[in-house]
């Protein structure tokens, strides 16, 4: 499947975007371009390959985030994504952990744009699916609107046309990784700049995108946006951008994605997985919502204790449902 729309692009998320999160937002979003976690070059080519790169058919268009600042090792990893039909490779540039900057990569790369450059254009040789760069606006004291300019146009130079920015720059020493997603402002507008500098350029805007209005108004000025924490924490936010920007519904109603969620885990239950490894991507599927907390109060114990109960999930929407007490009915949310 080749990428040709990426209006609606769900973030690389450690820890999150597993690939049970991805079946489940690609229920939601038919439509949306989704991300793995970010891959390590090493982790390609001296660990558990097939693991790191497994994912659903169901999933695509799927693109393999890499992390790695070797040309020669990160064309080989692009080699095994394509051979493992990812349908685009993304490189990261943003990321400001330690262990990150450690292995030199990440957001560190972004004062090496030269070398960014050359990661590009190896991986670019190398395969025939799109490769793409995620980055920040820039890092510590380099964080001018020319020093962003500067180092987009010179990795676009290596044929790379599409860039996603997390609309913040990164700061290496001092704040942590989420202090990072929180405490440096945003600056669309210089994003924004960007876009109107290289209308030949495809530019994703990532970063504090947090509901479906804010989606909507940057699709104006950007060719698409990227939805980070939101998508997780709210997931129903990504059907509602689906109707919204596509004109087309994936399942319809919650109580349809708990169905397809239930029929996915006895698949998974059926290979050995715990169901909390995938209850644990459905928590938010509620937020706002009468009886959410009971919901998720629900998973939470019961992922534990009955880890290879496939119909969980019809269980905690069981558990949701309104009790009467006297002549009233009332959620359990409201017995709390």
């Amino acid at each position: 499947m080749t990428v040709t729309d990426r209006k609606l692009c769900v973030a690389p998320m450690l820890d999150w975007t597993d690939r049970h999160c991805r079946y489940f937002h690609r229920l939601l979003a038919p439509d949306a371009v989704l991300y793995t976690e970010m891959v390590t070059t090493g982790a390609l080519l001296h660990g558990d390959r097939a693991r790191h790169l497994a994912h659903n058919p169901e999933e695509h268009p799927l693109a393999l985030q890499l992390g790695g600042s070797d040309p020669a090792d990160l064309a080989a990893c692009a080699k095994m994504a394509e051979a493992a039909a990812y349908d685009e490779v993304n490189l990261n540039v943003g990321c400001p952990s330690d262990r990150v900057q450690k292995g030199r990569f990440g957001a560190c790369l972004m004062r090496e744009g030269a070398l960014v450059r050359d990661c590009v254009a190896a991986m670019r040789d190398a395969v025939d699916i799109p490769v793409t760069v995620k980055s920040r606006l820039g890092v510590d004291e380099h964080d001018s609107y020319d020093f962003f300019s500067d180092f987009v146009g010179t990795v676009a130079a290596s044929g790379c046309s599409t860039f996603i920015v997390h609309a913040r720059k990164a700061w290496l020493s001092g704040l942590s990784p989420k202090q990072n997603r929180e405490v440096p402002p945003l600056q669309y507008e210089r994003v924004s700049r960007l876009k109107s500098e290289h209308p030949e350029l495809e530019i994703i805007l990532n970063g504090g995108i947090g509901t479906v209005e804010e989606a909507q108004k940057w699709l104006g000025a950007f060719d698409g946006v990227m939805i980070g924490r939101a998508a997780y924490q709210n997931p129903w936010i990504l059907a509602r951008l689906q109707r919204e920007m596509f004109g087309r519904e994936g399942v319809a109603d919650r109580a349809g994605a708990v169905e397809k969620m239930t029929l996915y885990l006895q698949r998974q239950v059926g290979q050995g997985t715990p169901v909390k490894h995938v209850t644990r991507h459905v928590l938010g599927l509620f937020q706002g919502r009468p009886g959410a907390k009971r919901w998720r109060r629900y998973l939470s114990e019961h992922a534990h204790l009955q880890p290879g109960k496939p119909d969980i999930l019809e269980d905690a929407l069981a558990a949701m449902q309104p009790v009467t007490i006297g002549s009233a009915q009332v959620h359990g949310d409201d017995l709390e």
